[in-house]
């Protein structure tokens, strides 16, 4: 499988900018979604090279429809060998008990495959998870066009980065919405498998960095959380 083409990796950014435009428009629109019967403690997680400012407004909006929404708090997001997971457990613990011992889980791009994998290994904490963008699929090393950057950040090896282990949805509720315009990941690496009823692929339209400031994006996710 190979990485988006020249053209769509060249205009990704340009896009995004155009994302957050059509969002600055629309969120009066988003911000007038019902208020969620049922509130969630939700945790955002950023993609590569991204960070909690960068989720801000999303973070906002969630909690402008009643759930308890924070980041991750460990900073920017430079891969696994970058920040603690006793760390990140730490952080995970109020929203874990502001939500009756459950939590939800967004995550963008690399933050996605954190959120499915920390899903799998503690099920009975998380109530969802919700992918943007995240290369969890069959192939995905050699379908992004940010590996080698991350390889050079993350030079030592993880066991748990098996690509038959991460395709595999974990054993909860989760969303996977993606973007056929992606400009950094192969748009079939974000695609989940299964018949399951409770594994979902949703296609948006936009950018592969402005997944987190894309309106259809927010509406899905404040969708998912009221589901």
């Amino acid at each position: 499988m190979k990485p988006p083409n020249l053209l769509l990796a060249l205009s990704d950014a340009p896009r995004a900018l155009t994302d957050a435009a059509f969002l600055a428009m629309a969120a009066p629109l988003l911000r007038r979604l019902p208020a969620a019967r049922r509130p969630h403690s939700v945790m955002v997680i950023p993609g590569f090279l991204g960070d909690d400012t960068g989720n801000g407004p999303l973070i906002r909006f969630l909690r402008h429809l009643g759930h308890t929404a924070t980041g991750w708090g460990q900073g920017r997001n430079l891969g696994t060998q970058n920040f603690s997971e006793d760390s990140l457990r730490d952080a995970m613990e109020p929203l874990i008990a502001a939500g009756n011992g459950k939590l939800s889980l967004v995550g963008h791009s690399l933050g996605g495959i954190y959120a499915r994998e920390i899903a799998r290994a503690n099920p009975q904490w998380v109530e969802q998870v919700i992918t943007l963008g995240s290369p969890f699929g069959e192939g995905r090393h050699n379908a992004s066009h940010a590996s080698r950057l991350y390889q050079r950040l993350n030079p030592q090896s993880d066991k748990r980065d098996e690509e038959d282990t991460l395709a595999t949805p974990p054993p909860v509720p989760t969303t996977a919405i993606y973007t056929r315009a992606d400009g950094v990941v192969n748009w079939r690496t974000s695609l989940q498998s299964g018949e399951h009823r409770n594994v979902h692929n949703i296609e948006v339209p936009g950018s592969h960095i402005g997944l987190n400031l894309n309106a259809a994006v927010w509406y899905w996710v404040a969708k998912k959380l009221a589901a």
